[in-house]
């Protein structure tokens, strides 16, 4: 006791450290900010810098080495004080950026650093991920088994997606892509997937709205929302997606199922393509850099199902672009498309004829999500999207005035019927025994006889009932029908 109380004076303190002192040689690099603007620092002074290293300003501000020349390094600045500016020193940090991870950041909104933008304490973490990290090799890769349910009788039915699987949704700029993702993360209440919402490029009024709905749902409890606004700095924008995924991997390995949303990945593209031409990088086609290709696959690759023996979670990756006038193969949407498992395509004619969600089935597709689809749906939805293509092919030919036979006019009504049925409004998301129920009513004909204009008021009644009707996707057929038939008697 003596002894310690000794080593807590000042003085002790003060002779341990003169008796472990040994003088020798230090050397510390000190750079010296050349120039200051955009977003951008130039220094100069610090030959050893590696790429993506830290740098730490003696004002407070934070950077990231972004490019390497013989004379002097380009930062994207992460945190800028007003006092940084030429003749600042700076000095390296010695590591590579990195975030806090765990549970303790669910329902929370936090910057692409980590640092809480929701007004609480800083987030409660145990460990810390970098953000930049290889994707999973093959050998810890499983196949998509487990369908994620996004609620959406489309694509539930003819788009369906796998755990672990990468989906694109694209369109034009107000077509719905936002409300379809979040349409999907409100799904995943009670079904154990964690999700991350990862807000790139936003106005500030978007971001509140997106948390409003959240909170309004009670989707936060079980998301957390990472925010890289447009009036951030571009290297926060241009960080944004992959403190996301980093988030999202951390709860993947720990054997957690999750879901994370990049909202959008356009305007991420067009952060990079800010930060390169700032920094002097040779521009390639449409003036972004040469690496953008392998900017977005080295983000969506991290994006699996894991086998059992390294984690057995997994990441479902849905990533947003922006197309212009419709224009699906502009530069970064290809690039995407050809990256991703998929695409959902939103088309902005449909969207203002009334057909909601816009969602155009013709250029849509889902490679590997029919392989994890539950049987019985996949078997009633079998023939329905050819089924809808071969009709819009009819109804467009009809178009000229041509005389149809009576087949031919009772496909375009049961065409009709369908085309009814597809419809969804927002907010509403129907169950797995709900689209076994509607795809059975409509395999079987039962709602041919519906007009189209009664078609949702039907399907809604019908629906309601299925509560208390003891079914699920184990039941038999047989019942199924026996149930649909009586359902639909009784209503009509």
């Amino acid at each position: 006791m003596a002894e310690d109380a000794a080593l807590a004076s000042p003085l002790a303190r003060a002779r341990a450290w003169l008796a472990d002192y040994r003088p020798g040689l230090r050397a510390r690099e000190l750079g010296v900010v050349q120039s200051v603007g955009d977003g951008i620092a130039w220094v100069a002074g610090l030959p050893s810098a590696a790429m993506d290293e830290l740098l730490r300003f003696e004002d407070g501000s934070l950077g990231q080495v972004f490019q390497l020349s013989d004379a002097r390094l380009g930062a994207v600045l992460l945190h800028q004080t007003g006092g940084l500016a030429a003749g600042t020193r700076a000095a390296l940090g010695g590591r590579v950026l990195d975030l806090p991870v765990g549970d303790g950041l669910l329902g929370r909104v936090v910057d692409p650093l980590g640092r809480p933008l929701d007004g609480d304490s800083a987030p409660q973490a145990n460990q810390r991920r970098p953000l930049e990290a290889p994707a999973p090799p093959m050998i810890e890769r499983d196949f998509v088994t487990e369908p994620l349910l996004t609620g959406s009788k489309i694509i539930d039915t003819m788009l369906p997606i796998g755990r672990g699987q990468r989906q694109l949704i694209i369109g034009d700029e107000g077509t719905g892509r936002s409300a379809l993702a979040l349409d999907a993360v409100l799904n995943q209440k009670d079904s154990g997937v964690r999700c991350v919402y990862v807000l790139i490029g936003q106005k500030r009024s978007a971001v509140v709205s997106t948390l409003e709905l959240l909170r309004e749902h009670g989707a936060l409890a079980y998301t957390t929302v990472v925010v890289g606004e447009a009036s951030a700095l571009p290297g926060l924008q241009y960080l944004a997606p992959f403190a996301g995924c980093t988030l999202a991997e951390a709860w993947m390995h720990a054997g957690h199922d999750t879901l994370v949303v990049y909202d959008d990945l356009s305007a991420h593209a067009r952060a990079y393509r800010e930060l390169s031409l700032l920094l002097r990088r040779p521009p390639g086609r449409e003036a972004y850099p040469g690496d953008i290709f392998y900017l977005h696959a080295r983000l969506l690759e991290r994006a699996t199902h894991l086998a059992a023996d390294a984690g057995g979670g997994s990441m479902t990756a849905l990533p947003i672009v922006e197309t212009q006038q419709g224009e699906i193969a502009a530069y970064i949407p290809t690039n995407l498309i050809s990256i991703t498992d998929g695409q959902i395509y939103l088309d902005a004619e449909l969207f203002a004829g009334g057909f909601r969600p816009a969602i155009d089935i013709a250029l849509s597709v889902s490679r590997i999500g029919g392989k994890a689809q539950h049987p019985r749906i996949r078997e009633a939805a079998g023939s329905i999207k050819l089924e809808y293509l071969q009709f819009q092919e009819l109804e467009l030919f009809t178009r000229f005035g041509a005389r149809l036979e009576p087949a031919m006019q009772a496909r375009l009504a049961r065409g009709r019927v369908l085309r009814e049925l597809l419809k969804q409004e927002r907010l509403a998301p129907v169950s797995a025994a709900a689209q076994l129920a509607w795809l059975l009513a409509f395999k079987h004909q039962l709602l041919d006889a519906v007009p189209p204009a009664e078609v949702a008021g039907t399907l809604a009644r019908l629906l309601a009932g299925l509560g208390g009707s003891g079914l699920d996707l184990g039941s038999p057929e047989a019942d199924w029908l026996a149930w649909l038939r009586a359902a639909l008697a009784k209503g009509s």
